[in-house]
């Protein structure tokens, strides 16, 4: 992994061993989102959906390492990369890595990042671009025989 993302985990992992700065329903593999996002913003993919261009970030987890936030965003900034091609790849393999630490029941955050990602990757090598999101109403529900 890279050095650079090694140093922000180090930071937020020693920050939130306090229990006392950790907030509600917090998991250890929240760190490891958290700062996918942060890369996924810092990245700005041209290809991401458009209600995608960027992640929102919890506002409790944002609170609560408020006193650590400058750091965090300045060590997300020295990751420098001109091709979005290398910066996908630079997101998936820090998504690869990081959830190997983790149990399939710690991954669901990970794993919604991934798919995003994943989704970006499709249209990068399909050379596609999604020029909307179709949300698809769910099936009606069958109609109860006994009720006339």
């Amino acid at each position: 992994m890279d050095k650079r993302i090694q140093k922000v985990l180090i930071l937020l992992h020693d920050f939130f061993k306090n229990e006392d700065k950790q907030y509600p329903e917090y998991e250890d593999s929240d760190i490891e989102y958290f700062v996918g996002c942060m890369l996924y913003n810092h990245f700005k993919f041209n290809n991401a959906l458009s209600t995608m261009k960027t992640i929102d970030l919890s506002y409790d987890f944002l609170v609560s390492c408020e006193e650590i936030h400058d750091d965090l965003q300045q060590g997300i900034k020295t990751i420098l990369l001109d091709d979005e091609n290398e910066k996908l790849s630079f997101l998936q393999n820090y998504l690869s890595d990081v959830k190997m630490k983790y149990t399939l029941d710690e991954l669901y955050l990970l794993n919604r990042l991934e798919y995003h990602t994943d989704g970006i990757r499709q249209r990068y090598d399909g050379k596609q671009e999604e020029q909307k999101v179709d949300f698809i109403a769910p099936a009606q529900r069958s109609r109860n025989p006994l009720l006339r």
